[in-house]
């Protein structure tokens, strides 16, 4: 099987949006064609007219062919950036693109590509992806789309969006896996230095990230604490003792800067260590139990299922890079 992709450009696309699928498909064709086998994904880059167009970060993009001019393509995709209200403004652009949008077998959009998508129409009464940011603006604009801010992608019959920026990597993957197999995909995601393919319903927000982000300077020692720490038993009591505060005080404090409780924050912070363990092909469950700070797998388990929705051993099954078998 072989497939052509129309990538569309327009001024002031994001080039992540663009290199970050379309490197996930490049990958895909020479690991086929290494091992002697057919198929993989061929390019062609259209915008709505011939020329050179600056893409976000003053990035230079020379265009030689016309969107709907290069012949049947069996995928489109679509990138995001700041340049997508204008290219929505923009009427002769999205004539061409509605067109092609209506051609395609397959139709991808990356970030914000989601709302050139919706302003054709095709978007209507299906779920999309898109950047966090732009969930709200979006779904005032186009109301009949159901922006979803809670996945990293989503696949909606023939259609494929994605949130932000690096989640187009993911999405491409899971296509590549669709098409080729697992195995090849997780090659992939190796050849790339991806530390591993995050399945769709994997939130937009990391717990520790989203934290850091949200905590003053009163909590980041504790919280440098709690990363070297969390294996141990980390009360409130032991909690509010590091951060020189009282158990009722610190609780409230803590609460009313990350949005959480510290015993939700510290359950997280394990979650994604145990996370991480799975991944890199951890087998024994009690090992990683313990090692995370759950001590039993069952707690574990509870808190895999209250946050992720699946059980340990169902992720490490589906999403664990174990499962790649190296030839």
């Amino acid at each position: 099987m072989r497939k052509k992709i129309e990538v569309i450009v327009f001024d002031g696309a994001l080039p992540l949006d663009i290199s970050g699928a379309t490197a996930v498909f490049s990958a895909a064709t020479a690991l086929l064609q290494e091992a002697g086998l057919g198929g993989g994904y061929d390019f062609c880059y259209a915008a709505k007219e011939l020329g050179t167009f600056t893409l976000d970060g003053n990035f230079p993009m020379c265009i030689d062919s016309v969107i709907g001019e290069t012949g049947y393509n069996d995928m489109l995709l679509i990138p995001g950036g700041f340049g997508v209200d204008s290219a929505i403004a923009d009427v002769e652009f999205m004539k061409k693109v509605h067109l092609v949008v209506s051609a395609s077998s397959q139709v991808i959009s990356v970030c914000t590509g989601s709302g050139i998508l919706a302003a054709t129409g095709i978007l209507d009464g299906r779920t999309a992806a898109t950047h966090w940011r732009m969930t709200s603006e979006f779904s005032i604009r186009y109301p009949k789309v159901h922006f979803d801010s809670s996945v990293l992608f989503q696949r909606d019959g023939h259609v494929y969006t994605s949130a932000g920026v690096s989640t187009g990597i993911d999405l491409a993957l899971s296509i590549v896996e669709e098409d080729f197999g697992h195995e090849l995909a997780m090659r992939v995601a190796r050849l790339l230095v991806v530390y591993y393919r995050r399945p769709g319903w994997q939130t937009q927000f990391s717990p520790l990230l989203e934290a850091q982000t949200r905590l003053t300077k009163r909590f980041a020692k504790l919280q440098e604490w709690i990363l070297q720490n969390f294996s141990q038993k980390l009360s409130v009591e032991l909690l509010a003792e590091k951060a020189g505060m009282s158990s009722r005080n610190f609780a409230r404090v803590f609460g009313k800067e990350t949005g959480k409780t510290p015993g939700k924050y510290v359950e997280e912070v394990r979650l994604e260590h145990a996370r991480a363990m799975l991944d890199a092909g951890e087998c024994d469950f009690d090992h990683v139990a313990l090692i995370s700070g759950f001590g039993r797998e069952e707690r574990m388990r509870r808190a895999f299922i209250r946050t992720f929705g699946v059980s340990p051993r169902q992720y490490r099954s589906h999403f664990s890079v174990a499962k790649e078998r190296v030839e």
